[in-house]
């Protein structure tokens, strides 16, 4: 059915027909909100009352810009409310009992971060941006961009997501914001000069492979080996020598191989083992990550993206076990046979 049919039907009280307009712009949503957020949960909240509001208001959209740009208004100015009002997620003390983790070699600030499953990025890459945009999708979604994203002001990441990463022109995104065109321009300039403080380039780092490669593919289960048979040294091999480590909503930070080595050493320490399960978070491998128990139950304690730079390994986040369900993973796997 055209779109303004299913329009006309929507302004009348067809709630099927408003469904129907809004899907396609779903999932984009729903990253855009993420991005602002850095939260998978705030996200869903924040797409929820985007579309409420969407449907209640629909007698006011007059049609002079896009429905498309008109809900991008709508789900910004939603995000900009929850980012000024809400309190976020406080941080956790290290809660694994038995391991006593080093010295941190700093405190995070963006202890709410939490992942997105690469299972709804699923279309959202079909959606060209326009051509003002400066971003690739995966860079876009990653975990450095995402927490970088978290530390400006709410309207600079606004403004900065709706102009580099989507690509809207200047006068739309000054429309979005009911503001002018030179404050526009002026929050993308700032925004930009944090965003580079936030992310400054490492003349050692390299690309990454391309998701599903061979490289990849070769890298990721050199990685899985090492980990589930708890050799340090191999482990401690892949990483970079400036490899990071972190593990929201707990704010501990590692930055280093001898640090991160000591991390794992400690982890793996008492005979602790673990199976790792993949899947994909924010466009990187990831695992969820199953402790063997005494009984042969294996019970999940968390979520391991794994960011990759040549064929090493750059940074190592991890999330708890409250987020495996988002990517379709259990809470525990089944016993196994050959534990003791």
């Amino acid at each position: 059915m055209a779109a303004a049919d299913l329009l006309g039907r929507a302004r009348a009280g067809d709630g099927e027909a408003f469904r129907q307009l809004v899907e396609r712009h779903r999932r984009e949503l729903q990253v855009h909100c993420y991005r602002m957020l850095g939260s998978f949960q705030d996200a869903e909240d924040a797409l929820q009352d985007t579309l409420l509001a969407a449907w209640q208001g629909l007698g006011a959209f007059e049609g002079r810009a896009s429905l498309r740009t008109w809900l991008y208004r709508i789900a910004t100015n939603r995000c900009l409310n929850a980012r000024r009002a809400a309190a976020r997620r406080p941080a956790k003390q290290w809660n694994v009992p038995g391991v006593e983790p080093p010295e941190p070699t700093r405190l995070g600030e963006v202890v709410w971060l939490e992942p997105f499953p690469d299972a709804l990025l699923e279309g959202v890459a079909d959606v060209p941006p326009g051509p003002e945009a400066r971003y690739e999708q995966a860079e876009s979604v990653s975990l450095a961009f995402v927490t970088a994203l978290q530390v400006l002001p709410p309207r600079q990441v606004a403004v900065l997501l709706l102009r580099d990463v989507l690509g809207f022109p200047a006068a739309d995104v000054a429309g979005m914001l009911d503001s002018t065109l030179d404050s526009v321009n002026s929050a993308l300039k700032r925004a930009r000069a944090a965003l580079h403080r936030g992310l400054p380039p490492r003349p050692g780092r390299e690309a990454a492979p391309a998701a599903g490669s061979p490289a990849e593919q070769a890298l990721v289960a050199r990685f899985v080996s090492a980990y589930e048979s708890a050799d340090l040294d191999a482990l401690i091999a892949l990483l970079t020598d400036d490899v990071f480590m972190s593990m929201p909503p707990m704010p501990l930070e590692y930055e280093g191989r001898e640090v991160v080595a000591r991390f794992c050493a400690g982890l793996f320490g008492a005979g602790r083992r673990f199976d790792l399960v993949p899947t994909r978070a924010n466009g990187q491998p990831a695992f969820g990550a199953y402790l063997h128990a005494a009984t042969g139950d294996r019970h999940g304690t968390g979520l391991i993206v794994v960011s990759l730079s040549g064929d090493r390994i750059g940074a190592m986040t991890r999330f708890e076990s409250g987020a495996l369900p988002w990517f379709g993973l259990p809470r525990s796997l089944p016993g196994r046979q050959d534990l003791p």
